[in-house]
């Protein structure tokens, strides 16, 4: 293999590339190892009920939609659990640049599967917020009035009493947290195929659970740079 060089570059530089080119290489191929691991999962669970939403619909006015209805003739579905609930004044700013970043993509997602961002805010409140953001693409639900976001770990009060105390939560405090869940249809039958339950693990030392790192841009950015993520962390509004 013939290898780049960059001007005014030093051998030892070039030497110290070469090392990380084939770490990166090698990242890429269990990155898709991982991918085909997922991609061969058995069935998973069929869903415990038909789960009733609020949604915009077609003509801009709320309406209600079973979650077997979401997926729109696709055979997978994608739900994003928003730390919006109505207890906040103000959405998780960890979640919040992270849509930011995928409202673009949402885009071109939505053509193969259905993408929407769930939270136990009002729809109205949601629809606001995502004005405010500027997002164009993304979709919301409501979870207000059912208990989607429990059952599916979008809450932390959907946990054991025995998972509380591995992570050391107390008993009588929840919180939203920021999980994708997928779910397949096959004829009538709604399963859950896969969710992120990195969130729900230990941190390695010096992370966080970067439970989302695969799609999103900010941190995947940033680790390009020779300082990398650093203690810094991403804000709703900035100055």
């Amino acid at each position: 293999m013939e290898y780049l060089a960059y001007p005014n570059e030093s051998p030892e530089y070039r030497a110290a590339r070469i090392k990380l080119l084939d770490a990166e290489m090698e990242l890429r191929r269990q990155i898709e190892a991982v991918s085909a691991m997922r991609r061969a999962l058995p069935p998973g669970g069929e869903v415990k009920q038909d789960y009733v939403f609020e949604r915009t619909g077609e003509h801009g006015r709320p309406e209600q939609v079973r979650l077997s209805e979401l997926f729109d003739g696709h055979p997978s579905l994608i739900l994003y659990s928003y730390m919006f609930g109505p207890e906040r004044d103000v959405p998780c700013n960890g979640c919040t640049h992270l849509l930011d970043g995928i409202d673009g993509a949402a885009m071109h997602a939505n053509r193969r599967v259905p993408f929407y961002v769930v939270a136990r805010s009002p729809l109205a409140r949601l629809e606001a917020w995502g004005r405010t953001r500027g997002w164009r693409f993304i979709k919301f639900l409501s979870a207000a009035n059912n208990s989607y976001t429990n059952d599916y770990f979008g809450n932390t009060a959907g946990l054991t009493e025995a998972k509380r105390i591995d992570q050391g939560y107390k008993t009588a405090e929840n919180w939203d947290e920021p999980m994708f869940n997928v779910f397949t249809r096959d004829g009538d039958t709604v399963r859950h195929f896969w969710g992120t339950e990195m969130v729900y693990v230990p941190e390695e030392p010096g992370q966080n659970h970067r439970a989302e790192d695969m799609v999103d841009p900010l941190w995947n950015l940033l680790d390009m740079t020779r300082e990398g993520r650093g203690d810094w962390f991403p804000q709703v509004w900035y100055d």
